[in-house]
């Protein structure tokens, strides 16, 4: 394998006392979203985007890019040998759950392997670690869920999330894992959909669409998200915090909420159960988060869904504009 990750211009002179933070996944949803509000926020500190694909990340300038197959963990130490992270915020991932199963090698080499070597590299460099991980690590029989609680994922990728985890958890090191849920929002990268803009899309254009009743989560803006690791980052937190809205509906119910806060038509949305789609085994039911250690430890407070709403569409607003 060709590397194109071992480029020594990444060592900044006199920057080395600042943050310095390398994301891997930067073409990702959380990571886009945390590089703009880093942007936004003229927090001071150096940024690294790394991904396997070329930068589509408009707050992330090529100067502070880096294309790299992370599976390549030789050529990866290299770059991370280079840059010298303070902090290390982990988004990448195989996320899908039919990817997972029809892939268990590459889910066990991105998921695990990985994460497993990154939580090595902080431990024996002193850097910090953010990890994100999920709710489906539990199996949706008695959510919502706390930290403590025993996980049992019913799907190939909660399996491979909880191996990630309990890999990270046998390290002495600084390392922060946030479990995250339905992650939806606004970035300036189009080709970034979610529930919410997803449901908003078809239900403007008059197409029907069919919605789960009977799947039950706790939805998480991704601008929550984003400043949850922030968070994590500058306190070095350590463990494992449940980061996501604070309110439990179904998913059909999100629906709903969408389509009365930009006054579409409701009678384009039909319900249909878990199982009319083959989700009824391999999805857990009800997740949801206990947010106290959050709420007390990173001083995390979730924005109210209806809220995230009104700023969504005021962010669409700006990137139309």
């Amino acid at each position: 394998m060709i590397s194109q990750c071992n480029n020594k211009k990444w060592i900044l002179p006199g920057q080395i006392n600042r943050m310095r933070i390398l994301i891997t996944g930067s073409n990702g949803f959380v990571a886009q979203k945390f590089c703009e509000l880093w942007q936004h926020n003229q927090i001071e500190g150096v940024l690294l985007g790394v991904s396997k694909t070329a930068n589509r990340n408009k707050d992330l300038p090529s100067s502070s890019f880096r294309q790299c197959d992370l599976i390549d963990l030789e050529a990866l130490n290299d770059l991370l040998t280079a840059f010298r992270p303070t902090h290390i915020l982990h988004t990448a991932a195989l996320s899908s759950v039919e990817s997972c199963v029809d892939n268990p090698d590459m889910a066990q080499r991105i998921n695990v392997d990985l994460t497993t070597f990154l939580g090595e590299y902080a431990t024996s460099h002193n850097a910090h670690l953010t990890f994100l991980s999920t709710d489906f690590v539990f199996d949706g029989i008695q959510g919502p869920y706390k930290e403590e609680d025993l996980t049992a994922p019913v799907n190939a990728y909660g399996e491979s999330k909880v191996r990630a985890e309990e890999s990270l958890l046998t390290l002495e090191g600084k390392i922060a894992i946030l479990r995250t849920i339905l992650v939806y929002g606004c970035i300036s990268d189009s080709k970034r959909g979610n529930l919410v803009l997803w449901a908003k899309k078809q239900l403007e254009e008059g197409n029907p669409i069919r919605v789960v009743r009977d799947q039950w989560r706790m939805p998480t803006w991704v601008d929550d998200l984003a400043q949850a690791c922030f968070l994590a980052m500058k306190k070095e937190a350590q463990g494992l915090f449940h980061i996501s809205g604070s309110e439990l509906y179904s998913i059909e119910e999100v629906v709903y909420q969408v389509a009365d806060y930009w006054n579409l038509d409701k009678s384009l949305i039909s319900s249909i159960t878990a199982k009319d789609i083959g989700q009824d085994q391999n999805r857990p039911a009800r997740t949801g988060f206990v947010l106290d250690k959050a709420r007390t430890v990173l001083g995390f407070t979730p924005t109210p869904f209806v809220v995230s709403l009104q700023k969504i569409d005021e962010q669409l607003k700006q990137h139309n504009s």
